[in-house]
Protein backbone atom coordinates (compact mmCIF):
# COMPACT_ATOMS: atom_id res chain seq x y z
CA UNK A 1 0.00 0.00 0.00
CA UNK A 2 2.58 2.39 0.75
CA UNK A 3 3.34 4.86 -2.08
CA UNK A 4 6.33 7.61 -2.16
CA UNK A 5 4.60 9.37 -5.06
CA UNK A 6 0.94 9.43 -7.01
CA UNK A 7 0.75 10.23 -10.57
CA UNK A 8 -2.12 11.81 -12.49
CA UNK A 9 -4.04 13.05 -9.22
CA UNK A 10 -6.52 15.75 -9.07
CA UNK A 11 -5.33 18.18 -5.25
CA UNK A 12 -7.84 20.00 -3.64
CA UNK A 13 -5.40 23.11 -3.08
CA UNK A 14 -7.05 24.53 -0.16
CA UNK A 15 -5.72 22.84 3.17
CA UNK A 16 -7.83 20.83 5.66
CA UNK A 17 -7.06 22.84 8.51
CA UNK A 18 -8.16 21.01 12.05
CA UNK A 19 -7.46 21.59 15.61
CA UNK A 20 -6.04 24.62 15.32
CA UNK A 21 -3.62 23.75 12.92
CA UNK A 22 -2.80 20.58 14.86
CA UNK A 23 -3.85 18.65 11.53
CA UNK A 24 -2.96 19.93 8.08
CA UNK A 25 -3.94 17.72 4.94
CA UNK A 26 -4.88 18.17 1.17
CA UNK A 27 -7.66 16.03 -0.23
CA UNK A 28 -6.46 14.17 -3.69
CA UNK A 29 -8.41 12.06 -6.04
CA UNK A 30 -6.83 10.03 -8.23
CA UNK A 31 -8.02 9.10 -11.96
CA UNK A 32 -10.20 6.29 -10.81
CA UNK A 33 -11.95 7.97 -8.52
CA UNK A 34 -10.23 7.16 -5.42
CA UNK A 35 -10.01 9.65 -2.79
CA UNK A 36 -7.35 10.49 0.20
CA UNK A 37 -5.49 12.56 1.87
CA UNK A 38 -2.06 13.56 2.90
CA UNK A 39 -1.23 15.42 5.58
CA UNK A 40 0.64 16.08 8.96
CA UNK A 41 -0.64 15.97 12.48
CA UNK A 42 1.86 18.60 14.61
CA UNK A 43 2.42 16.75 18.70
CA UNK A 44 -0.90 16.50 20.58
CA UNK A 45 -3.75 14.47 21.38
CA UNK A 46 -6.53 14.42 19.08
CA UNK A 47 -9.89 12.58 18.27
CA UNK A 48 -11.00 12.22 15.10
CA UNK A 49 -14.62 10.88 14.04
CA UNK A 50 -15.40 9.15 11.02
CA UNK A 51 -17.81 8.93 7.97
CA UNK A 52 -16.23 6.26 6.14
CA UNK A 53 -14.05 3.27 6.80
CA UNK A 54 -10.39 4.79 6.72
CA UNK A 55 -6.76 3.01 6.67
CA UNK A 56 -4.31 5.36 7.93
CA UNK A 57 -0.99 4.98 6.40
CA UNK A 58 2.09 6.11 8.75
CA UNK A 59 4.75 7.62 6.31
CA UNK A 60 6.84 9.10 9.19
CA UNK A 61 6.73 9.37 12.59
CA UNK A 62 5.02 7.84 15.51
CA UNK A 63 2.05 7.20 16.92
CA UNK A 64 -0.26 5.86 19.75
CA UNK A 65 -4.09 5.17 18.70
CA UNK A 66 -7.49 4.16 20.74
CA UNK A 67 -9.84 2.61 18.53
CA UNK A 68 -13.48 3.72 19.58
CA UNK A 69 -14.94 0.53 22.09
CA UNK A 70 -11.34 -0.63 22.49
CA UNK A 71 -9.32 -0.33 25.88
CA UNK A 72 -5.81 -0.96 24.63
CA UNK A 73 -3.55 1.75 22.88
CA UNK A 74 -1.66 0.59 20.08
CA UNK A 75 1.84 2.29 18.25
CA UNK A 76 2.03 2.57 14.49
CA UNK A 77 5.32 3.78 13.01
CA UNK A 78 6.33 4.34 9.49
CA UNK A 79 5.15 1.65 6.78
CA UNK A 80 2.52 0.61 9.13
CA UNK A 81 -1.21 1.17 9.38
CA UNK A 82 -4.47 0.75 10.93
CA UNK A 83 -7.89 0.54 9.95
CA UNK A 84 -10.96 2.85 11.04
CA UNK A 85 -14.26 1.41 10.56
CA UNK A 86 -16.63 3.82 9.45
CA UNK A 87 -18.86 6.12 11.59
CA UNK A 88 -16.82 5.66 14.05
CA UNK A 89 -13.78 7.71 16.20
CA UNK A 90 -10.52 7.07 17.61
CA UNK A 91 -8.15 9.14 19.34
CA UNK A 92 -4.60 9.60 18.59
CA UNK A 93 -1.35 10.93 20.36
CA UNK A 94 1.80 11.95 18.82
CA UNK A 95 4.85 13.60 19.99
CA UNK A 96 6.56 14.27 16.77
CA UNK A 97 5.39 15.19 13.39
CA UNK A 98 3.31 12.21 12.38
CA UNK A 99 3.05 12.23 8.64
CA UNK A 100 -0.01 10.02 7.01
CA UNK A 101 -2.42 8.91 4.17
CA UNK A 102 -5.63 8.58 4.59
CA UNK A 103 -7.48 6.25 2.62
CA UNK A 104 -10.86 5.80 1.76
CA UNK A 105 -13.03 2.90 1.82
Amino acid sequence: MSQNQFDAVSVVTKANVYFDGKCVSHSIVLADGTKKSVGVIMPAKLTFNTGAAEIMETVAGNCRVLLKGETEWKSYGEGQSFDVPANSSFEIEVSEPYHYICHFA
